[in-house]
Order: structure tokens, then C-alpha cells, then sequence
């Protein structure tokens, strides 16, 4: 006669608790999760060659030979449409080595991937002609100053008109100054009149350069904008061409969708060669960089020194993202000092790997002064050193 035999308890309970534990792994690696992983990225010696040549090419002026290392360093970072699962998330919370932080803390703005391209790749390049400015600047050299295009609005009126790189000689006959100027220009008329722009035009400019998925913009741009090579205008077209403005959505001003910037006349050419690099962090390594190979001076004696921070035509170093990981980084290629952005000091002192002395920069003259000290064989404690926060 057939019949059922009860399952023992015991057995049950362990079955119950593997189907259970399968769910939950199922669920951890299906699940998506609001959260993105930094991690170090790659290291490049500013004084050294990448992909088959050199990262600093300076054409027109002298220049030395140099030793050491002055790495600038990156982090690596998931895409903007990347969504982690929950088992990738734990897995970072637990690593040493990365960091798991919510996806708005890198992309705060809803933005497509080829937007987040396009500003790191803008930021990286204003990133690299501050630089150029700023070590000319510390070593003497004149600069000369001229309003640009900075960044056309996408799907504003200017666009397909105006061109980032554009020189802007005039706004409605008048002469233009200053990048505010031009904003002071576009609000004396009146929404939809036609704003006649008098450029200097280099021929070959991309349509698409600079064009920014913002909703308006107009006024002087808070960073310098690229000026590439010498910035010698002498074969520029010059160039009369007319925009309608428009109404800005949040008080009703005449605008015409750009943004007007500080361009540079460079007294030689200078050209940064770096791949596959985006954002403003490599500011400060760039310039000290070109300082090295502009001047006698030896600036690392021979030491591995590494860094971060963006920087201003002016020379003032400002705070950057992902400090931790950057730190790690340096150390991991054999870096034995890192200079740091003041802002960025107690979070980079808050877990310091072993062997590497992080040094506080304000300044690039701040820079340069603890490099002479470190080529000089200074002790750290003689160094302006980076702590913890209280």
C-alpha cells in the first residue's frame, strides 16, 4: 500500500534555508542599485612619454633635460549608464581599494553618455591650457588675453553660427573688451532682435566643438576655456555674423546661447598629448610639469613625486574628486610624495597607504617651494603636511 514518509525537520530546515540563501543570491546580483564604484586608475609621468611619445611638446623655446617623476593621476570611474547590482555594491563596500558612492555624487545632472564625455573632455582641455598659462606666467613669460566662444548651447539660437574658439572682436559694431562685456551686449537689446557678431574665425573649426547639453548659458564662463597651440589669430577669417536671441526661461533676458571666456596668446607652442583622460584634476601636474622643462633647475632631484589638482591661469590649486583612490594609485607606481590640494587634505590624510608623504599646495609657487625642499632632501616634518581632520 503506497504511503508518504515525513521529511525530517532537520532536513526540511536545510532545504528551506538553501533555497532561501539561492533567492537572496539571485536577488543580490539582479537587483539594481543607485551607487558607483571609483576606483585608482592609471598614473602618467608628465615629464615622461605615453603611447609612444611625449606628454609635454614645447616648440619655439628651449628647454632641458629633466629626472624623476611628476605623475599626475586619475580614477577610474563606471559610465554614467552603468547600474550596479546589489552584489557589486557590497563586494566594493568591502574592498579596500575602491569606493562605492551613490551615482548622483558623480553624475549629479541627468546627462547621456555622450554629454559626460564632452564635459570631461572640455574640462580636461581647459585643464591643460590653464596649466600652459599658469607655469608661463610663474617663469615670467608675457601672455596676451582675447574673449572667445567658450561653449555654444545646444539647440540655442547660436548654434551652427557661433563656434567655440571663436575670437569675439564686436557685439553690434562695438568693440569688446571683456568677457562680460558681451553679455552686457545681447541684454541691452531686446528678445528677438538680431545680435550682429563680429569673430575671428580659425578655418577648419568643428561646428561641434564645444557645444554643451545646457539650457542657456551667456555671461563670462567661471573657467578658461581652451585656446589651443600658440593662439595666433593671423590666419583667422574675420567674419560678421548675425544671431537672434531669445528669451531666457527664468527671467525673460535676451540671450543668445553662449558663453564668452578668456582665450590666451601663448608666446610659443606648447601641446599636451594624453589620451583617454577626462576632467580638470591634472591641472597642476601639467604646469609644474612644463616648469621643469622650461628651466635649468632639476625640480624632483631624482624623487618620485605625484599630485593632483585643478588649477587657475592665476596659479591657485583647487580641490578635485576621488582623492582616496588617487593616493592609492601614486603609491602603488612608487610615489613617495604627494602634493595635495588643501581643500583635499584631511580626507587624503584619513587613510594614507603606507610610504607616501602627502604634502598641502595652495599654490603653484606653493608647489614649486616643496619641491625644492624635497630635491633638497628636507625631512616631511619640514614640509607643509596634510592631517586628519578633527
Amino acid at each position: 500500500m503506497p504511503y508518504c514518509r515525513l521529511m525530517p525537520r532537520r532536513t526540511a530546515s536545510l532545504l528551506t534555508s538553501g533555497l532561501l540563501l539561492i533567492g537572496l543570491l539571485f536577488a543580490a546580483v539582479l537587483v539594481r542599485v543607485p551607487y558607483a564604484e571609483m576606483s585608482p586608475g592609471p598614473t602618467v609621468n608628465t615629464l615622461g612619454e605615453h603611447n609612444g611619445g611625449p606628454v609635454l611638446n614645447i616648440a619655439g623655446e628651449e628647454t632641458y633635460e629633466t629626472t624623476g617623476n611628476l605623475n599626475m593621476t586619475t580614477v577610474r570611474v563606471t559610465g554614467v549608464n552603468f547600474r550596479m547590482s546589489l552584489f557589486e555594491a557590497v563586494r566594493g563596500w568591502l574592498a579596500g581599494s575602491s569606493a562605492v558612492v551613490p551615482h548622483e555624487t558623480l553624475y549629479p545632472e541627468r546627462r547621456t553618455a555622450d554629454e559626460v564625455e564632452q564635459i570631461n573632455a572640455e574640462e580636461f582641455s581647459r585643464s591643460q591650457e590653464t596649466a600652459k598659462v599658469s607655469a608661463l606666467l610663474e617663469l615670467g613669460y608675457e601672455v596676451g588675453t582675447r574673449t572667445i566662444v567658450s561653449s555654444v548651447v545646444k539647440d540655442g539660437p547660436a548654434e551652427g553660427v557661433l563656434r567655440a574658439g571663436d575670437v569675439i572682436v564686436a557685439v553690434d559694431g562695438e568693440e569688446i573688451g571683456e568677457p562680460s562685456e558681451v553679455a552686457e551686449r545681447v541684454t541691452a537689446r531686446e528678445p528677438g532682435d538680431p545680435v550682429v557678431f563680429t569673430v575671428d574665425r580659425v578655418p577648419g573649426t568643428d561646428d561641434a566643438d564645444g557645444t554643451e547639453g545646457t539650457d542657456e548659458a551667456d555671461g563670462a564662463g567661471e573657467a578658461d576655456p581652451p585656446a589651443g597651440g600658440s593662439g595666433d589669430t593671423a590666419e583667422a577669417e574675420r567674419l560678421e555674423v548675425t544671431v537672434t536671441s531669445t528669451a531666457a526661461e527664468d527671467d525673460g533676458r535676451p540671450i543668445v546661447g553662449i558663453s564668452a571666456g578668456v582665450g590666451y596668446d601663448l608666446p610659443f607652442d606648447i601641446d599636451i598629448e594624453l589620451a583617454d583622460v577626462g576632467g580638470p584634476s591634472a591641472g597642476l601636474m601639467f604646469a609644474l610639469g612644463l616648469v621643469d622643462k622650461l628651466t635649468e633647475e632639476d625640480l624632483t632631484g631624482g624623487e618620485f613625486v605625484a599630485g593632483t589638482g585643478t588649477i587657475t591661469a592665476e596659479g591657485r590649486v583647487g580641490p578635485i574628486g576621488g582623492v582616496a583612490m588617487k593616493i592609492i594609485a601614486a603609491r602603488e607606481q612608487g610615489a613617495s610624495w604627494f602634493l595635495t590640494p588643501a581643500a583635499n587634505c584631511a580626507a587624503a590624510a584619513a587613510d594614507p597607504p603606507a610610504g607616501l608623504t602627502l604634502v598641502e599646495v595652495e599654490t603653484l609657487e606653493g608647489a614649486l617651494d616643496a619641491l625644492e625642499e624635497i630635491r633638497a632632501g628636507a625631512e616631511p616634518e619640514n614640509l607643509p603636511l596634510c592631517s586628519r581632520a578633527d
